[in-house]
């Protein structure tokens, strides 16, 4: 009976999900989860030879469908949501998107004082503008799927935020631009959509062992500053957002609007 229970608010079975920034690190966990949890997989790569994300969910059992895109060209990236949604006589993929996980994400660091517009343009463009393209887009696709009164699940859309949708950070201001941006776009997507039947949420990762975090784990000072105020003792791993997006994609969270599941150890309670 409780697994039966649980089965009914987390099953992910007969969905899609599509993800970017699935190759590696947090977005490769949050791809693999969803389809541990049954749900079919669409991922948007720079590569199509990089398939060891999708190795991993054809070896549970799902599908998985990868399509090449890159999230710094904007005519691509304007162009992809119907590739994957158009009828396959139009030259589509004729795939129904369920869920859209936005994980893709670059930095770049350097002063304010000498940050170059090329840096600040291709950081906005693949942490902020990629995200807005494709919540239009999936959303647009959503709503003619399901809507108001309707008896299909719900469409739900999860945006990779950060702590520096808080917080100012240092030597990054393009990316806490575009992370405060896309905790914004969270909560106006929300505001439009959650009565059309399709939930917008997002999730704040702290401080995570990745590789887009090399130069502060290889910085001896600035790594024992950040492990000193996380209350939990460690800096976290892919893994510890499993059971957030599984939530988030999952029936469990169908009440749930406009809101980001800040993960990072307590370092914002401190």
């Amino acid at each position: 009976m409780s697994n039966q229970f649980l089965s009914s608010l987390f099953s992910l079975e007969g969905r899609t999900a599509l993800v970017t920034g699935a190759t590696r690190g947090i977005g490769q966990k949050l791809a693999v989860a969803l389809a541990k949890a049954g749900a079919d997989l669409i991922l948007i790569q720079r590569s199509p030879n990089d398939e060891e994300t999708a190795t991993q969910a054809r070896q549970i059992g799902r599908k998985a469908t990868i399509v090449q895109c890159d999230l710094a060209d904007k005519a691509q990236l304007g162009a992809v949501v119907e590739k994957i949604t158009g009828s396959t006589e139009a030259g589509g993929l004729g795939l129904t998107i369920d869920i859209l996980v936005n994980c893709g994400g670059i930095q770049r660091r350097a002063p304010a004082e000498t940050f170059t517009d090329d840096d600040w343009n291709e950081v906005l463009q693949v942490n902020l503008n990629a995200v807005w393209t494709l919540s239009r887009d999936c959303g647009a696709h959503m709503l003619k799927t399901r809507g108001l009164g309707s008896t299909n699940y719900r469409g739900k859309i999860i945006n990779i935020a950060s702590l520096l949708s808080y917080q100012g950070g240092m030597t990054v201001p393009a990316y806490a631009a575009a992370k405060h941006g896309v905790l914004g776009l969270i909560k106006a997507l929300s505001n439009e959509w959650s009565q059309k039947g399709i939930n917008v949420n997002g999730i704040s990762p702290g401080y995570i062992a990745t590789e887009m975090n090399s130069a502060l784990i290889a910085d001896p000072v600035r790594s024992r500053q950040i492990l000193e105020r996380i209350p939990i003792g460690r800096w976290g791993s892919p893994e510890d957002f499993e059971g957030a997006i599984v939530f988030l994609a999952s029936r469990a969270s169908d009440y749930v609007c406009g809101e980001t599941l800040v993960i990072d150890g307590g370092w914002m309670a401190r």
